[in-house]
């Protein structure tokens, strides 16, 4: 059984589900379902693809990362910042909205998810690190504005198209003369509507006497609220003759795949494109999944969100949709309606394709302008400008990387972004390590505690010096070490003994060996024994019967204080 919820995480809530959990994750199913569907519609639009195809991406991949997700909670889907990657992708390959740029967008989800499910087989969970905080907040916060921009041209009625903000902007420059003044009217009365119900319409419900976990929920309906309303106005009233945009018909069929576009050299152009929205949509998800495991006390193994974020992207190709991701605005949802396990994704799967089959008809008159505004107000929220601010008082070159990711993503694009701030980070992460914090210890009066120097009133020796190394060991840092301590000693006349206590030293690769060779070698020949202390274990390892031990003109102590015990009494 142990094996069985290894592969398959739901059994693990599967064998302990009951009537009680089954009747609360149905009620928030329904609830999600009907917040989820223009949102849904809205991020397809965003993408660049029918409205209908929003709808299918939020069946079969829900139900199979509920199977074999490991978050409770996780809502998977079409989210923001993976919809405009996807547009941006695809934008290339064919003209948007077209059966081709349907294929495409196919094939990116299925690569999409052969990437996840490889990256699963090779242990490489892990890579959820390799988008750094300040990385991930440049990128989140320029594409929200992206999007937002983006989702302008609808707003006002006109035609626009660009990967960044100065094509945009050109775009739109170009159709002004197209806006249309009823699309306009109908945008700012969503907006602001939308804008009254998330300030307002939870402590409403509250004063009528609703509870709190009620008011908070319906509070959320908002967006439903605009969609009916706006939708219910342009049908009674014919308003889409004045030149307001409507969804029309949808097709309320299964999804017909496009193979006839399928091609080798596709795939291989789209690669690099798909490794990014995988990577993207991984540490994003993983995020999301993370901190509400954490409100819940529950685990999350990254390498099987993998396979559960691989196999929901596989589902979404052979459902004829496009790449998808866990979102947070989905998980709020979901668990504010009172999702207890992973069955809610699984209900809100099938409630999407009961919406899917029958009743589609109901958003024909749907205005796309308002499914514009549902995605601004929503997605303006996830702009963090004060973010800047705060990383640059903690780390300047970290609020660098922010700013260059903010910037290359706004202006350049969005892929060019990511690989910016990720070249950034590592080229940091290197100076850093390469750069390591060195001191001269001594004991702290009356303890076996050994402190820096210069920044405690210490015990020292002339004849005994105690170099300590508060980094790991390799070829960027070596030889830094090695400049440092003949330096060190060619300072001092007094000293017989130099230790290098390594507490903090994790790794010593082969560059870093020969350095220390050399540095045992060079005082050997200034009358200096060199001397370790306090190697962890597994470093010890690599070290027992290397020419550096062998050879080591001193010894090698199991702590400082001994060390010092020893060499000053002699």
């Amino acid at each position: 059984m142990n094996k069985l919820e290894k592969y398959l995480p739901a059994m693990a809530w599967i064998k302990e589900y009951s009537t009680d959990k089954l009747q609360a994750d149905a009620m928030a199913s329904f609830i999600a379902t009907i917040l989820l569907i223009p949102q849904s519609m809205g991020y397809a639009l965003l993408a660049g693809l029918p409205a209908v195809v929003g709808l299918y991406a939020g069946i079969i991949p829900s139900i199979l990362y509920s199977l074999f997700g490991t978050s409770r909670t996780l809502a998977v889907g079409p989210v923001a910042i993976t919809s405009m990657m996807t547009a941006t992708i695809l934008a290339p390959f064919a003209i948007a909205g077209s059966q081709h740029y349907v294929a495409i967008a196919i094939m990116l989800a299925f690569l999409s998810g052969v990437f996840l499910i490889l990256m699963s087989l090779l242990k490489m969970g892990f890579l959820s690190n390799l988008l750094s905080h300040p990385v991930i907040s440049g990128f989140i916060s320029a594409s929200a504005i992206l999007i937002a921009v983006g989702q302008f041209k609808h707003l006002i009625g006109v035609q626009a198209q660009g990967n960044n903000l100065i094509e945009l902007g050109k775009s739109m420059i170009l159709h002004i003369n197209d806006i249309n003044l009823p699309t306009v009217i109908l945008s700012i009365i969503s907006i602001f509507s939308l804008l009254l119900f998330k300030r307002h319409l939870t402590p409403m419900l509250s004063k009528l006497g609703l509870s709190e976990s009620t008011s908070n929920m319906l509070g959320k309906s908002g967006p439903v609220i605009v969609v009916i309303t706006t939708t219910s106005c342009v049908g009674a009233f014919s308003l889409d003759s004045l030149g307001i945009k409507i969804v029309g018909d949808i097709n309320n069929h299964l999804p017909i795949i496009p193979v006839e576009y399928f091609t080798l050299d596709n795939m291989i152009d789209l690669l690099p494109g798909a490794f990014l929205i995988s990577i993207v949509g991984f540490v994003g998800s993983v995020s999301v999944a993370q901190s509400f495991a954490a409100k819940r006390k529950q685990n999350i193994n990254p390498n099987q969100e993998l396979v559960g974020l691989g196999l929901a992207n596989l589902g979404a190709a052979f459902s004829g949709s496009f790449p998808v991701t866990g979102g947070f605005s989905r998980s709020v949802v979901n668990v504010s309606a009172g999702a207890t396990t992973p069955m809610a994704g699984i209900l809100t799967g099938l409630l999407m394709l009961f919406t899917l089959l029958f009743l589609t008809p109901l958003f024909y008159y749907l205005p796309t302008a308002v499914l514009a505004s549902c995605i601004i107000t929503s997605i303006l929220q996830l702009i963090d400008f004060k973010e800047f601010t705060r990383l640059y008082h903690f780390s300047k070159q970290e609020a660098v990387g922010l700013l260059a990711t903010f910037f290359v993503v706004l202006f350049i694009s969005m892929e060019t972004g990511i690989i910016v701030g990720v070249s950034l980070s590592l080229l940091f992460f290197l100076w850093h390590t390469s750069h390591p914090h060195i001191a001269v210890v001594g004991r702290l009066p009356g303890t076996e505690h050994f402190r820096n120097v210069k920044r405690f009133d210490v015990e020292t020796t002339p004849s005994v010096i105690t170099v300590r190394i508060d980094e790991n060991l390799f070829f960027a840092n070596a030889r830094v070490l090695e400049d440092y301590v003949l330096t060190l000693v060619s300072q001092h006349n007094d000293i017989k003994h130099l230790i290098l206590m390594c507490n903090a030293v994790n790794m010593i690769d082969a560059s870093a060996l020969a350095s220390l060779e050399a540095i045992d070698d060079r005082l050997k020949s200034a009358g200096v024994t060199l001397h370790f202390s306090e190697i962890k274990g597994p470093v010890m390892d690599k070290l027992t019967g290397s020419s550096l031990i062998k050879n080591l003109s001193g010894q090698v102590f199991l702590t400082q204080h001994q060390a010092t015990k020893s060499l000053t009494t002699k």
